[in-house]
């Protein structure tokens, strides 16, 4: 017999809906799941049983009465980065600044979910501030890889997809700065989906860099990806980037259908020093592609060279001025030292050391002399890289590209080489640049049994173009079926 964890969020709605399971069942199970796999793998912050309980038991309330037609994921138990904003429940963005900060609102994203009829199993863990590719520069704990736990699970949503491929969570909110949905999804063997830039709400996502920030799901299958992005796009009043544009029926375009679609591979993606493994099981992903009926052809950004240090003055200057507002004053403890500037400077110095890099990269870029040759510099590079994309589009209505360089590395490899660090998200930086969607998901595995991601990136606003292609490609492999055995850790 299956076991309740090993549902995807799909069948579980179905089931709850036909009645066949209760809310309070997959609930327990999840929660057991928790309990048990959780101190060896460290995705939870927060675990927020007894709300999750409740919640189930009005879920099944409603369920038994059939008013489950206007809530798509009613009694279905997901988890949260915890980088967005839960009225009621501690948000601390992975940061000891943050540390026993409650938020008197709920993100956007997060209530149309709850409104959706989710229920929450708690909060998930992060690099500090969404700034990292490991999730080691958490300040509370390690998340640990569930393929295996001497490797990151990737960063900054390591959290999200450490739950999900663990089978703790149904599905996962992440975010998505420079990379952190997709690349900890190729990392953990799930699927990530980054939306375009104004897609959902960042109204309550906690602010990194705020011309990057996207919120979007980590699941099991493409399928349960698209019924996560269904509830939490749209516009939003209180957000300014908030695009106001019609949302599809992104499930109606998973007709397992790619013929006469175009899918460009870009030449700049396959790079030296690329694992030979990670090209192949790409290379071979397209090739199936091909095999579904697409016409694949090759393109060119030319550009993406730039995007890593493009990225890297852009994104620190935002959150330069975005952590400004951590000072001690409203969020978080305060450290007194007698004097106002020394209490903000001791209060400051609870930031770890890769989030005090950055504002003082940041810094550095936006200060007088230098602005005009770093910051608007960038922006107009950026603009360069937001161009090539759009000649590319013209021309195919896909691309495919790896998500990743390699594959999951260890604990402390790239600790102390922060541009090592950077260089995992080279494949990630340019989609996120140009603000257009990008879905991973698994395509193979190395020889130590380490997931692959393939990325499938689409023009603006057309995340129905991605997730089609995924999805055709997801029914026709066995990759996503794969789970991992993990082992408990007895220290």
């Amino acid at each position: 017999m299956t076991e309740l964890t090993d549902l995807t969020l799909t069948q579980a709605a179905d089931k709850l809906r036909s009645r066949e399971i209760s809310s309070v069942e997959l609930t327990r199970a999840a929660l057991d799941r928790i309990e048990r796999l959780d101190p060896s793998l460290g995705a939870f912050l927060t675990v927020t049983r007894d709300r999750a309980l409740t919640d189930a038991q009005a879920a099944d309330t409603l369920l038994g009465q059939g008013s489950a037609a206007d809530k798509p994921l009613l009694g279905v138990p997901m988890a949260i980065k915890d980088v967005l904003s839960t009225a009621g429940i501690e948000t601390t963005c992975g940061s000891k600044i943050l540390d026993g900060y409650v938020p008197v609102f709920t993100a956007t994203s997060v209530q149309r979910l709850e409104d959706a009829g989710m229920v929450m199993l708690g909060k998930l863990n992060m690099d500090e501030f969404a700034m990292g590719s490991s999730t080691e520069n958490s300040a509370y704990q390690l998340t640990r890889n569930p393929w295996d736990a001497e490797r990151v699970p990737g960063g900054s949503s390591g959290g999200s997809a450490a739950a999900v491929a663990a089978r703790m969570a149904f599905g996962a909110l992440g975010t998505d700065t420079g990379g952190s949905i997709r690349q900890p999804a190729a990392f953990c063997g799930v699927v990530g989906l980054k939306p375009s830039y104004g897609r959902v709400s960042r109204y309550g996502l906690v602010a990194f860099g705020s011309s990057l920030d996207s919120a979007g799901p980590l699941a099991r299958t493409v399928e349960d990806a698209a019924s996560i992005l269904q509830v939490i796009a749209g516009h939003d009043g209180r957000d300014s980037t908030s695009m106001n544009a019609s949302v599809p029926d992104y499930r109606s375009h998973l007709t397992g259908d790619t013929r006469g679609l175009r899918i460009g591979v870009p030449k700049e993606y396959f790079i030296d020093g690329m694992e030979q493994e990670v090209a192949d099981a790409v290379h071979a992903a397209i090739r199936h592609l091909a095999g579904l009926g697409a016409e694949i052809v090759e393109v060119s950004l030319p550009h993406t060279e730039y995007a890593l240090p493009v990225y890297y003055i852009i994104a620190p200057a935002e959150a330069s001025a975005n952590l400004a507002r951590y000072d001690g004053v409203r969020f978080g403890p305060r450290v007194e030292k007698g004097e106002l500037w020394q209490t903000y400077k001791a209060t400051r110095g609870l930031f770890g050391a890769e989030v005090k890099r950055r504002v003082m990269l940041g810094t550095y870029a936006l200060s007088a002399g230098y602005y005009d040759a770093y910051y608007a510099k960038a922006q107009q590079v950026r603009t360069l890289i937001k161009r090539d994309f759009d000649a590319a589009f013209e021309q195919v209505d896909v691309i495919a590209a790896p998500t990743t360089p390699k594959t999951a590395f260890k604990f402390g490899q790239n600790t102390n080489d922060p541009l090592a660090m950077y260089l995992e998200d080279v494949f990630t930086l340019p989609g996120s640049l140009a603000g257009v969607p990008g879905l991973s998901l698994p395509c193979g595995f190395d020889s130590l049994n380490l997931p692959i991601g393939l990325q499938l990136i689409g023009p603006a606003f057309r995340e129905e173009v991605v997730l089609r292609v995924g999805h055709a490609y997801e029914q026709t492999t066995e990759w996503h079926r794969r789970k991992p055995e993990i082992v408990l850790r007895t220290e």
